[in-house]
């Protein structure tokens, strides 16, 4: 399989890593010529200087660029007659992301965007342990995801126009999951804090089937720490997991005098590299022919609710899910 990755930031050097893993034929195009070049090198991938050469080079294009420019790229891969892998979010608006999805599938190619949250060993249980049945009805799903401001608060992430803002760039992985695990939501209410680059989110799902979900999430953590957990409640039983080491009291201290990650990362045991672990099922689905476990419509959804949440949170006012997020 010959894939071409587009961007060769935070997100690009980590599917860059994890393709290479699956000895796949990379390729790379960034307008950092000179950045595209190191960040390849070790692992014997080609750099494109044009998009135009990367497109005619490539089975398959992964888009990790920031979100602004995700609609005009796919397209544009998707009329080279190539499938598709685009980072979350996959667009700023639902108009946006239909038109992705539509173009994808009057070219004839398949889109997957790579909810990565729904291939996390944890969740990924948690999930099956729902789907069959075990803890019944639904009730309550608790759901938190906390990290720094990606580069200290200063580049496109934190321009909501480019970015989506917190609550689509963030919290969308896990607005994703609550509706994966609990089906529709019929009702999204939002709370938003912040202080210059440090912002702090409650989303509360109403879900069709009456289950609630409450999630919490932020650019609101000392550089370095990123922390994350579930806490899925049914009618039968239970479901607890945290990233936190299980401790009365435990500290934690920024990261004073080391480098930290631009884009902060959660944590993932050895051997179950998640990023891999998504990328090796889109190569799997699309070599058999086989569905993909994270469809565009999904996508579609969650980016409704969580543009729903981030009208809630401007407007103070719980949003219908039938109403224009």
């Amino acid at each position: 399989m010959r894939v071409g990755i587009v961007g060769a930031g935070a997100m690009g050097q980590v599917h860059l890593r994890s393709w290479s893993a699956q000895g796949a034929q990379v390729c790379l195009h960034d307008r950092n010529l000179e950045r595209a070049r190191e960040i390849a090198a070790p692992y014997g991938g080609a750099v494109h200087a044009t998009l135009e050469g990367l497109l005619g080079d490539a089975d398959v294009v992964d888009v990790c660029l920031p979100t602004f420019l995700h609609r005009q790229l796919v397209e544009q891969a998707a009329r080279a007659g190539c499938h598709v892998v685009c980072e979350k979010p996959l667009a700023l608006s639902v108009e946006d992301g239909e038109a992705m999805v539509k173009a994808c599938e009057d070219a004839g190619v398949r889109l997957f965007v790579a909810m990565v949250v729904r291939f996390f060993p944890q969740y990924r249980q948690a999930w099956q342990t729902v789907q069959r049945g075990e803890l019944g009805p639904l009730n309550v799903v608790r759901l938190r995801r906390v990290s720094y401001p990606p580069h200290g608060g200063a580049s496109w992430y934190a321009d909501e126009a480019r970015s989506g803002g917190m609550l689509l760039d963030l919290m969308l992985h896990d607005i994703d999951y609550a509706l994966w695990l609990a089906g529709d939501a019929q009702r999204v209410y939002a709370r938003l804090n912040q202080t210059g680059a440090r912002q702090y989110a409650q989303v509360v799902l109403t879900h069709a089937t009456g289950a609630a979900s409450l999630i919490e999430g932020g650019w609101a953590y000392p550089d370095g720490l990123f922390r994350t957990a579930l806490d899925i409640s049914g009618e039968h039983g239970l479901i607890e997991w945290s990233s936190d080491a299980p401790a009365p009291v435990r500290r934690y201290q920024a990261a004073r005098g080391r480098a930290v990650s631009d884009v902060a990362l959660p944590d993932h045991a050895p051997g179950q590299d998640p990023y891999t672990t998504q990328l090796q099922h889109f190569k799997t689905a699309l070599e058999h022919g086989l569905p993909f476990d994270v469809t565009p419509q999904e996508v579609l959804r969650s980016l409704r609710a969580a543009l729903a949440a981030r009208e809630s949170s401007r407007t103070g006012r719980a949003v219908s899910l039938g109403d224009s997020a």
